[in-house]
């Protein structure tokens, strides 16, 4: 499955469009790891737990889009966007929700 953020890909044809594909991820958010982001907030300096959160949240959000691509016989998905957000549950909780949103196509080499 070729997967891309470009609506073309090199050496390849768009042969078909299979339709819009899209694939959720969410997390819920953990007290420990809120703890240390807020000491990191404090003193200065990336969050390496969250950004650990986000990076496997964006290759789940992938890995979905190519199953439900797969599901329509595309072996492709072209125009891939990533969006980050999060959820209110209640005043003290947040679910961090990632989204990927691409093209499921047929593509043909040249």
């Amino acid at each position: 499955m070729i997967t891309t953020t470009t609506d073309t890909v090199q050496g390849y044809i768009v042969q078909e469009y299979l339709g819009i594909v899209t694939a959720e991820v969410v997390f819920g958010t953990n007290v420990f790891r809120d703890f240390f982001a807020g000491i990191r907030d404090a003193i200065g300096g990336r969050t390496g737990s969250y950004e650990k959160v986000f990076e496997k949240g964006q290759l789940d959000a992938i890995k979905e889009l190519e199953k439900r691509a797969a599901k329509l016989g595309a072996n492709g998905v072209i125009g891939i966007e990533i969006d980050t957000g999060t959820i209110n549950v209640d005043q003290k909780g947040v679910l961090l929700l990632i989204t990927a949103t691409g093209t499921a196509v047929n593509l043909q080499k040249q």
